[in-house]
C-alpha cells in the first residue's frame, strides 16, 4: 500500500499495491486507520486461532495422544507466521491468513499413511514440516510463472466438490474425537466404540453455542464463545469428576506445550534436521506437496475474489501466490502447519473496520503474544471443544446449494460432477478428486461444445447479395445463376468435437456448389483436425473446379492465435490452391458474383466505356433525345483511389458510370470508414443530392480507373423546360431502378430473418 502527499505535505490518499485510491485521508485520520487494523485484526485473531488449534491437532493427532500438544503449538506457530509474512508480502488489503480446513485434511492424511508404511514419529513430523515447505516453494513458482490467472479459473463444480469432499472429510476425521473414541480410532470404529459422555457434553455445548451466539451478538466471534462454553464445560465437569484436573496423560485436553528454553532448543533440532534431508526423499512426497500447493493456491483466490467483489479492489493473483508461498515456507520451516487465505477470518476482519493489509500484521503479531501469554491456558482446551469448531466449519463447508442442480435436467449432470468429486475425496484422496473433476468438467465442457450448432445459418448467393450495385440484367442472372454459390456462417469451436458435424453440414453442398463461403466472424478457436477436414473440403472443391473461400477472419481469437496465420502455417492456403482469403464477406460474395456474370455474360477483358444509350436508365430512348441530353452532361475521368465526392460537401449532380466501378464509403472517425456499397458499369450514385438538394451524406471513392457522365440539377432543370418528357422519363427511370434495388433488399432481408 502507498500514499501520496500533497503540496502541504500531508499523505492525503491512500492507494493499494496497484495504484487504486482506497480512500482519502490525511495524518490527523492515521489513528482512525490504525485502530480500525487493530480491532479488524484483533477479531480476526479470535476466529483464527482456535481454528488453527484445532487444525494443528487434527493433524497431529494419528501420531499419539501425547503429540496433541505438538499439534497445537503448530498450529499457533503457523497463524503467527501466517499472518505476520503473507499479508506483508502479498498484499491483498484485508486479507487474513491463516491454517486452513484443506491444509489438515491433506495433512492428516498423509501422516496417517506415512505412519502405516512403518515409519517413527520424528521422522513423519519432519517430513510434514517437509511438505508444507515443498508446497511454499511451489506457490512461490506459481507465482513466478504467473499461473495465478490459471488457478483462478478452476470450474465450480471441481471446487464445490472439493470443498465438501474436505467439509465431509474433515467432519469424518473429528467424530472420534468428539464421542471420545480411543486413538487412532476411524470414522466407522469410533460408531462402534463405546463414547465418552465427558467428550460428548463438552463438544455438544460448543457446537450449541457456535449456532446461537451469532443470533445474540455480533461483537465476540461465534467461534470464540464455542471455545469459552466448551472449556467452561469441561471445568464444570471436573467439579464431578476431578480426574478431569490433572493435566499430564489427560487424554481429554491438549496439554501442555512446553517451556521457551525446550521450545527453542527443539526449533534448533528441527531446522538441522531439515537441512540434512537427503533430496532423493522429496520425490516420494512431490505429489501430496503439489495437492497441497494446488489446494491452498485456490482457496486463497476464491478468498481474494470473494474480497474484490465486497471491497471493489482487484487483487494481483500472481504476487499474492508469491507472498502465500513464502509464509508456508517460513511457517514449515518454523515447526508450523502452511495454510491460506481463510474466508471467515477475513470477513470478520473487513466487519470489524480494517482497512489496509496491515491487519493482517496485526493478526499474527496478537496470534504470537496469544501463544506466548496464554499457553498454560491452551494447554487445557477440551478436544472435544476444538473437534466440535471443525465439525461446525466442516458442515459449513459443505455446498448446500449445489443440491438445486437436481431441480434442473440441463444441471444434473454437473452435479454428478460434484458428486464424483466428493466420492473420489472420501474414498481414494483429494488429489485424485481434483483430478477426477477437472477431467470430468472438460468431459462437460466437450460435450457442450459438441452439442452446440457451428452452422449457424446457410444462404445462397441468389438470395443474399454483395453491396455491389448491379445492372437489372445482371441482378436478373445472380438470381437465376446464384445457387452455384452459398454462403455458410460458421460459429462457436471448431475441433476434433465438432469436426464431423461441419463436414456433415456442407457434404451436402459440396455436390452442388462452385463456391463455399465460410464466414468464420464468430468462430472462437480453430485446431488442426478442423484444419484438416477443411483441406479435404478445398480439395474435393478443386476437383469440380469450385473455390473454398475463407473470409471475415476474427482480429483475435480468445487465445491470442491468428486464425489466417494459423492457416498458412497448416498450409491450407498455398498460390496454387483454390482457397481465397477475403477480409469482408460482402468482398467475398462481389468476388464470387463476378465470377458467375463473366461465365455467363462473357464479361471477360478490359470492357471499353458505355455510350449514353447503353446505360440501363436510357435504354429505348431516341437516339435524338439521348444527343440533346448528352451535350447536357460532362464527361470526368478518375484514376483508382480518386476522391469524387466527400461527405458534406455541396453538390447536385447524378453519376452515371460509364466504366470502371465506384465504392460508396460512410466515414466512422480519421481512420476508420464503412463500406455501403458498390457501384459498377452502368450503375448510378448521388441521386439523393440531385433529388434532394441536400449535402452529400458519404464519400465516393473511384475503386478503379472510371470514366463518368455528370448532370446536374440545375441543367437538368433548364432541360426539363424544353423536353419534358425526357425529364419525366428520367425521373421515372431513377425511381424505377430505386424500387428494384429497395426490392432485392427486402428479398435479402426476409432470408436472413428466417
Amino acid at each position: 500500500m502507498t500514499g501520496r502527499i500533497d503540496a502541504m505535505g500531508q499523505l492525503n490518499t491512500l492507494q493499494d499495491p496497484h495504484g487504486m485510491v482506497i480512500m482519502k485521508l490525511t495524518f490527523e485520520a492515521w489513528p482512525r486507520i490504525l485502530a480500525g487494523d487493530f480491532w479488524g485484526g484483533l477479531a480476526a485473531m479470535l476466529v483464527a486461532l482456535p481454528s488453527a488449534i484445532a487444525f494443528g491437532v487434527t493433524i497431529y493427532s494419528p501420531l499419539g495422544s501425547a503429540q496433541a500438544a505438538l499439534g497445537a503449538l503448530a498450529g499457533l506457530l503457523g497463524a503467527t507466521a501466517l499472518g505476520i509474512i503473507a499479508p506483508a508480502l502479498g498484499g491483498t488489503n484485508r486479507l487474513i491468513s491463516a491454517p486452513c480446513a484443506p491444509a489438515a485434511a491433506v495433512l492428516s492424511a498423509f501422516a496417517i499413511e506415512y505412519l502405516s508404511g512403518g515409519e517413527s514419529i520424528e521422522e513423519t513430523v519432519l517430513m510434514l514440516s517437509l511438505l508444507g515447505l515443498l508446497a511454499g516453494l511451489l506457490q512461490i513458482i506459481f507465482g513466478i510463472v504467473r499461473l495465478g490467472q490459471l488457478i483462478e479459473y478452476m470450474p465450480y463444480p471441481v471446487v464445490s466438490g472439493y470443498l465438501s469432499g474436505v467439509g465431509l472429510y474433515i467432519i469424518a476425521g473429528q467424530l472420534p474425537k468428539f464421542v471420545g473414541a480411543p486413538k487412532n480410532a476411524h470414522f466407522w470404529e469410533a460408531l462402534a466404540a463405546p463414547w465418552q459422555w465427558q467428550s460428548l457434553v463438552v463438544g455438544t455445548v460448543t457446537i450449541g453455542v457456535m449456532l446461537v451466539a451469532p443470533r445474540l451478538t455480533r461483537l465476540i466471534p461465534a467461534a470464540i464463545l464455542g471455545l469459552l462454553a466448551g472449556v467452561i464445560a469441561y471445568f464444570v465437569l471436573g467439579l464431578a469428576d476431578p480426574a478431569l484436573f490433572i493435566l499430564t496423560g489427560n487424554p481429554f485436553v491438549v496439554g501442555s506445550l512446553g517451556g521457551g528454553g525446550s521450545f527453542m532448543a527443539a526449533m534448533q533440532s528441527h531446522w538441522q534436521a531439515l537441512l540434512s534431508i537427503e533430496p532423493v526423499r522429496i520425490w516420494p512426497i512431490a505429489v501430496p506437496a503439489l495437492t497441497l500447493a494446488v489446494l491452498l493456491s485456490i482457496d486463497t483466490l476464491k478468498t481474494c475474489v470473494v474480497l474484490d467483489a465486497l471491497t471493489r479492489q482487484r487483487h494481483d493473483s500472481n504476487r499474492e501466490l508469491i507472498g502465500q508461498g513464502c509464509a508456508n515456507v517460513v511457517s514449515s520451516a518454523m515447526g508450523g502447519i502452511p495454510g491460506a487465505g481463510t474466508m471467515g477470518a477475513t470477513l470478520v476482519n473487513i466487519s470489524s473496520g480494517a482497512v489496509s493489509r496491515y491487519s493482517g500484521v496485526i493478526e499474527g503479531v496478537l496470534a504470537l503474544m496469544a501463544f506466548v501469554l496464554l499457553g498454560t491456558f491452551i494447554a487445557w482446551v477440551p478436544v472435544a471443544a476444538l473437534a466440535a469448531i471443525l465439525m461446525v466449519i466442516g458442515v459449513r463447508m459443505i455446498d448446500q446449494h449445489s443440491f438445486q442442480l437436481l431441480k434442473q435436467r440441463a444441471t444434473i449432470l454437473d452435479f454428478a460432477v460434484i458428486a464424483a468429486v466428493i466420492a473420489t475425496a472420501l474414498t481414494v484422496s483429494l488429489m485424485a478428486a481434483s483430478g477426477i473433476g477437472i477431467v470430468l468438467a472438460v468431459l462437460l465442457f466437450i460435450r457442450e461444445q459438441i452439442g452446440g450448432e457451428v452452422v449457424r445459418r446457410k444462404v445462397c448467393c441468389n438470395e443474399n447479395f454483395s453491396k455491389r450495385v448491379r445492372t437489372h440484367e445482371e441482378m436478373q442472372m445472380l438470381v437465376e445463376q446464384g445457387w452455384r454459390g452459398i454462403v455458410v456462417e460458421l460459429q462457436g469451436s471448431l475441433f476434433f468435437g465438432t469436426t464431423n458435424q461441419l463436414f456433415s453440414a456442407l457434404e451436402p453442398e459440396l455436390k452442388t456448389r462452385d463456391y463455399i463461403i465460410l464466414d468464420m466472424r464468430r468462430v472462437q478457436s480453430v485446431d488442426v483436425t478442423a484444419a484438416h477436414m477443411l483441406d479435404q473440403v478445398k480439395d474435393m472443391l478443386a476437383e469440380r473446379h469450385g473455390f473454398l473461400i475463407l473470409s471475415q477472419f476474427p482480429q483475435k481469437l480468445p487465445s491470442g492465435r491468428d486464425m489466417q496465420q494459423y492457416f498458412d502455417q497448416l498450409g491450407l492456403v498455398r498460390p496454387d490452391s483454390p482457397v481465397r482469403l477475403f477480409a469482408e464477406v460482402d468482398e467475398a460474395l462481389e468476388w464470387v458474383e463476378d465470377r458467375i456474370l463473366e461465365k455467363e455474360l462473357c464479361l471477360l477483358g478490359e470492357l471499353d466505356p458505355l455510350e449514353l444509350s447503353e446505360i440501363e436508365l436510357f435504354k429505348g430512348r431516341g437516339q435524338h433525345t439521348l444527343a440533346e441530353l448528352e451535350k447536357c452532361m460532362e464527361k470526368r475521368s478518375y484514376k483508382a483511389g480518386d476522391k469524387i465526392f466527400l461527405r458534406g460537401d455541396h453538390g447536385d449532380e447524378i453519376f452515371l458510370i460509364r466504366k470502371g466501378a465506384v465504392r460508396i464509403m460512410l466515414p466512422i472517425n480519421d481512420n476508420h470508414s464503412h463500406h455501403l456499397g458498390t457501384f459498377g458499369r452502368g450503375a448510378f450514385f448521388g441521386e439523393m443530392s440531385f433529388l434532394d438538394g441536400n449535402v452529400r451524406s458519404a464519400d465516393a471513392v473511384a475503386f478503379s480507373d472510371t470514366e463518368l457522365y455528370t448532370l446536374s440539377r440545375n441543367t437538368f432543370n433548364t432541360l426539363s423546360e424544353v423536353h419534358k418528357k425526357l425529364a419525366l422519363g428520367l425521373m421515372e427511370g431513377i425511381a424505377s431502378v430505386l424500387a428494384s434495388r429497395l426490392r432485392y433488399t427486402n428479398a435479402e432481408l426476409r432470408v436472413l430473418e428466417s
